[in-house]
């Protein structure tokens, strides 16, 4: 299982994934460009020495992406057509996360395997991306087993 960032806003959040997916076990894709200048200190200062531990893999955009992923691409979104509590994960998903600011553009929803969105009470809008990704990523280990030991 990896996490995925399509051209994230903020080195903080994706600071934190870092974080999450090294103490968890999970890779992490960063697909450019980003919306900040990419600095081992701009990451390092929210994902302190844990950012140097995980597997991090950059692409220079979308279609640099999509040519290495063959495995089933999951997009957490907003406008996700199925509840997380509901979808049904594999061991081998990519979660993806839309930019802090705009998402996905439609063209990115449309080749998402499947749309997942995490249920709000009504009237809220969204959560932060490293919080959304740690409460996904959980269920989908739950789901497939993929705990660390």
């Amino acid at each position: 299982m990896r996490i995925a960032l399509y051209q994230p806003d903020m080195a903080g959040n994706v600071g934190a994934i870092f974080r999450l997916g090294a103490c968890l076990g999970v890779g992490v894709d960063v697909i450019e460009p980003t919306g900040f200048t990419w600095s081992e200190k701009a990451l390092a200062r929210s994902g302190m020495d844990y950012a140097e531990l995980v597997e991090v893999r950059r692409h220079v955009d979308w279609d640099a992406f999509v040519a290495t992923v063959p495995q089933r691409i999951v997009l957490l979104s907003t406008r996700g057509g199925v509840r997380l509590d509901a979808a049904a994960f594999c061991a081998d998903d990519v979660l993806l996360m839309g930019s802090e600011g705009s998402g996905v553009p439609e063209a990115v929803h449309d080749q998402a395997d499947l749309a997942v969105r995490i249920p709000l009470v009504p009237g809220m809008r969204s959560l932060n991306i490293a919080v959304a990704a740690g409460i996904a990523l959980s269920e989908a280990l739950r789901q497939t087993g993929g705990w660390p030991a």
